[in-house]
């Protein structure tokens, strides 16, 4: 016999579950969006898909160029040139939501981000990444960990290999701290 509690259990679990659902996949299951359904327009012109690195870690974070942050473009660069070779992807998504310290357009933030900091990474036309008009995967993040959006810039995401998110590090933590160095090579050394 089926108690009350079980009842209720049970139709609690299979709401929440239809709120996560998406369609079955070839083989029957449930399948649910990655970040790799996402894209972002590229600084330089094309497209930054992030299917193109489907099973590489990713750290995607919100930039800006007049903010007291901006100096981690130097340790994101110093990330790059460690990890991208085993894997690691960094997408810099550069954001006027906070303080407006994103005035400029393609111009000036390639001239601060590549030029000034010698950034090599790729870097993503200027998006939002909050709000109604948010950039859709910043949408999908602020649905899967909610209080774990951006609040800042300099919000890191770490995708895992299976699309993910991994890990959060908000702007007060600088890329090269250790543990954005475990967590990335954790994330490398899942298979």
């Amino acid at each position: 016999m089926i108690n009350r509690r079980t009842l209720i259990a049970a139709g609690l679990a299979a709401a929440a579950g239809s709120l996560n659902s998406r369609p079955l996949n070839a083989q029957g299951a449930m399948s649910r969006i990655t970040a790799y359904a996402f894209s972002f327009p590229a600084l330089d012109g094309g497209e930054i898909r992030l299917a193109d690195y489907t099973g590489r870690p990713m750290l995607i974070v919100n930039t800006a160029s007049l903010c007291g942050f901006t100096p981690q473009y130097a340790g994101l660069q110093e990330l790059w040139t460690e990890f991208h070779d085993r894997g690691l992807v960094i997408i810099g998504v550069p954001s006027n939501d906070f303080g407006g310290l994103e005035p400029g357009g393609a111009t000036e933030i390639a001239e601060m981000a590549q030029h000034h900091y010698s950034v090599t990474f790729p870097i993503a036309a200027k998006a939002a990444v909050r709000g109604a008009n948010a950039h859709p995967f910043y949408r999908w993040a602020a649905a899967a960990r909610p209080k774990d959006v951006p609040r800042w810039n300099f919000h890191k995401y770490l995708i895992g290999r299976d699309g993910y998110i991994a890990d959060v590090f908000p702007e007060s933590v600088e890329p090269e701290d250790t543990r954005v160095k475990t967590a990335i090579a954790r994330a490398l050394g899942a298979a």
